[in-house]
């Protein structure tokens, strides 16, 4: 195969199509709403699904199922009973920084709202995760993440209730849990252990991130220690799909 020399790095080799040069009619379509989309610029609201279904001389269901995957890749959204197109997605860097600090980086405003703070003993499977001790107190913190107000996430986080003893008291569950451990108690994180992967929200999750329940999510597991190595927290984030795409920086190692 030829490579194009008109390819985008990053780009659907051939933009997708088969050798066999046969195209479904949806992808076709797809093509020319991505075009339109270019047109419209951000925030630009689209057709409706019959007047594109005119244009494109297609069904309505042709056009869609275009729509659908414009959608589930993030490029679209729904605002009200109209289709915009989106903005582009939020890069999370994969590092000790927070979601505030990732967020802030893009000229968004971030922002949690606070879904619960709970008090437990640690259970077995979190205690062998985690190095912290079973039956111990626990804080479990869960919070819907914000971008400009937008609902793009869910967060939980367990921490032993020996580190932070006045979490209910002290903290503004608005601010970095981050910035709390570090500037407020002097508590430096020393490294964590993150794992990605993809899954689909449950009831309760679509429910509280306002997202279908057939939206691909990004799930995140951390697991932080301080600068002494000890365990420090767990978290479980679920990023909206169609809103976060995660960057790293990798260097050689001798």
């Amino acid at each position: 195969m030829n490579f194009p020399t008109d390819q985008a790095p990053g780009a659907p080799i051939r933009s997708g199509i088969p050798e066999h040069g046969r195209i479904p009619k949806y992808y076709v379509v797809k093509a020319h709403v991505s075009d339109l989309m270019d047109e419209l610029g951000e925030g630009g609201t689209l057709p409706t699904e019959r007047d594109l279904a005119l244009r494109f001389e297609v069904s309505r269901e042709t056009v869609r199922q275009a729509l659908r995957e414009l959608l589930l890749e993030g490029r679209l959204r729904r605002q009200g009973r109209g289709t915009v197109v989106a903005g582009p997605k939020l890069e999370q860097p994969l590092s000790l920084a927070s979601y505030t600090e990732g967020v802030r980086r893009q000229g968004r405003t971030p922002g949690r709202h606070l879904i619960g703070l709970d008090r437990f003993p640690c259970p077995e499977a979190l205690a062998a995760e985690t190095g912290l001790v079973r039956g111990e107190p626990v804080w479990h913190l869960e919070r819907v993440l914000l971008a400009d107000d937008e609902r793009v996430g869910l967060e939980s986080t367990y921490v032993a209730v020996a580190r932070v003893p006045h979490l209910d008291e002290e903290f503004d569950p608005d601010s970095s849990f981050y910035s709390y451990l570090n500037d407020r108690l002097g508590i430096p994180f020393g490294g964590a252990e993150e794992r990605i992967e993809t899954v689909l929200a449950t009831p309760r999750e679509a429910l509280l991130i306002g997202t279908p329940p057939a939206l691909p999510m990004l799930l995140l597991h951390r697991i932080s220690r301080d600068a002494d190595g000890l365990p420090l927290e767990r978290v479980r984030t679920l990023f909206r799909g169609d809103r976060f795409s995660f960057t790293t920086q990798l260097d050689a190692r001798a």
